[in-house]
């Protein structure tokens, strides 16, 4: 029997993207990809609530959420999401000063163990984070030079055949009605 795929809501389809935004493209894809059957559901619903239903919303930045979420995860002392989450504060913009104060001011309505499993937390998964983030943004930007380099390469090439055009003898030819034109170079 054939499988069919499932219809996705709206909610769906917003939420994917901003978990994609988010947590990068590839952790998600990964996330998706590693989903059996019994975990599949429970990724579905993350998606389309948390990320669809809620990251969406207009009345708090990325930034603020991301702080938000990690200051809470942290708080209910869960180390798998606070790894998540600090993915997603790297790429909204959060900095190292700013999450070792999360972590310090977490202390103070936490409690100890819950900032400090953060602190060993954050320090261990930081650099890897980071590095893999820093990467992405040069692919992109790569990506972003070369078609920027086939733009100035083709306006070049345009140019070029522009300027034999005006030296060269010619020919136009016109349609019956006279409406358009072609110049052809002898």
């Amino acid at each position: 029997m054939a499988t069919r795929k499932p219809v996705r809501s709206k909610a769906f389809k917003a939420g994917l993207a901003m978990r994609k935004k988010v947590l990068g493209a590839d952790y998600v894809e990964r996330s998706f990809k590693n989903a059996d059957p019994f975990s599949r559901p429970f990724q579905e619903y993350a998606t389309e609530c948390a990320w669809g239903m809620v990251w969406t919303r207009p009345g708090l930045s990325l930034r603020d959420r991301s702080l938000i979420t990690l200051a809470q995860v942290i708080a209910l002392n869960r180390p798998a999401e606070i790894r998540v989450h600090l993915r997603g504060a790297i790429r909204n913009g959060i900095s190292k000063k700013e999450l070792s104060e999360l972590c310090l001011h977490s202390f103070l309505y936490c409690g100890g163990p819950a900032s400090l499993d953060a602190f060993h937390i954050m320090k261990e998964a930081l650099p890897a984070l980071e590095a893999e983030y820093l990467a992405e943004k040069k692919k992109k930007r790569d990506r972003g030079a070369e078609a920027a380099a086939r733009r100035a390469a083709h306006e070049e090439e345009q140019r070029r055949k522009e300027v034999i055009m005006e030296g060269a003898p010619s020919i136009w030819l016109q349609n019956k009605d006279f409406t358009q034109g072609v110049q052809f170079a002898l």
